[in-house]
């Protein structure tokens, strides 16, 4: 009972912290808006410039900011849950880099131009792909094969990328590929919100259906298998909803890296090692440290802002190396 207390009452301060987080985002900028355009938000008063900041600007941002970084979260937890793997994160399947690859697809031939939601579309497209892939290489055969097979569609789909920026002649567009590869939310309007958010919701109830099925598949294959639990459907509802979710989400953001690893590994010794209880609590805490993130880029004083991928990558190099070092004398004891 007081595990469940405990848990309940570690839920609700991720849950307030988001809500603190989001507010934050919403008041800190350039413009310094503060309470004022808060006011805009709810009372519909106020300077329309104030208004145009925080309906156009300001609240897609709070909002990708959280789902981003709640999909990371939850999506790295779900996959070291089936891979029963600790550094296993949303790369490692190649859905990052397929819908990167697609997102340069738009890029590169100028769709994105003539079309703006040829981007998040393709990219979409691209973790569809993937999917589709996925379950055809994979089959019926076991997590090697899964994780193989996602290293290749990666690897593959990685040396695409590089081959489009050395074939671009046009500069702009190679500064642009690279761009949005660093991983921002910078300058997305609500357009780009109702593009993902169908995917995402779709991906979230997807992992949540698995969480119960990781539950028993912690304690190994043939112990899950004894006990009824469908491997090839656990496979599906894992990787179809990384692939949704990570999909929309570097759609709309570009590759932003190391969140769906730190999150699972901050929050595992807070609510132990059930995946149906990791999951959420990783959900909420991706999405306030995405947010945190993104304020970080908007307060440090540099001549051009900070990408968010560059940020969380500053902070999940180290991590990683830190938790390889800890598995490493863990495994020597």
């Amino acid at each position: 009972m007081d595990n469940i207390k405990n848990y309940f009452f570690l839920l609700s301060a991720l849950g307030l912290l988001a809500v603190l987080l989001f507010i934050a985002s919403l008041m800190i900028g350039s413009a310094g808006t503060g309470f004022s355009g808060m006011r805009v938000m709810f009372d519909q008063v106020g300077p329309e410039v104030f208004s145009v900041i925080m309906k156009e600007i300001r609240l897609p941002r709070a909002i990708l900011g959280f789902t981003v970084g709640a999909s990371l979260g939850a999506a790295g937890a779900a996959l070291q849950g089936y891979l029963r793997n600790p550094l296993a994160e949303p790369g490692v399947i190649g859905v990052s880099t397929a819908a990167a690859l697609g997102a340069v697809i738009a890029i590169y031939t100028g769709l994105s131009v003539v079309m703006p939601l040829a981007l998040p579309l393709m990219a979409i497209g691209g973790s569809l792909i993937v999917i589709f892939l996925l379950q055809t290489i994979a089959g019926s055969g076991n997590v090697a094969t899964l994780i193989l097979a996602g290293v290749a569609i990666s690897s593959l789909c990685g040396a695409l990328t590089s081959l489009a920026l050395n074939l671009s002649e046009n500069p702009f567009a190679s500064l642009e590929i690279v761009f949005w590869l660093l991983g921002s939310i910078t300058d997305r309007s609500m357009s780009h919100v109702w593009l993902s958010t169908p995917f995402i919701v779709i991906g979230w109830l997807f992992l949540a259906a698995s969480s119960r099925s990781l539950d028993v598949l912690s304690l190994g294959e043939e112990t899950a298998v004894s006990l009824g639990v469908n491997l090839s459907r656990i496979r599906i509802l894992v990787i179809s909803g990384t692939a949704l979710c990570i999909g929309a989400c570097t759609a709309i953001a570009g590759v932003i890296g190391f969140v769906g690893l730190i999150v699972p590994h901050l929050m595992r010794p807070l609510v132990g090692h059930q995946p149906s209880r990791l999951l959420p609590a990783s959900a909420l805490a991706g999405g306030s440290l995405l947010l945190c993130a993104d304020i970080m880029v908007r307060l440090i004083n540099f001549d051009t802002e900070l990408k968010l991928g560059v940020v969380t990558a500053l902070i999940g190099g180290p991590f990683f190396l830190i938790l390889i070092l800890r598995l490493k004398v863990s495994h020597k004891t």
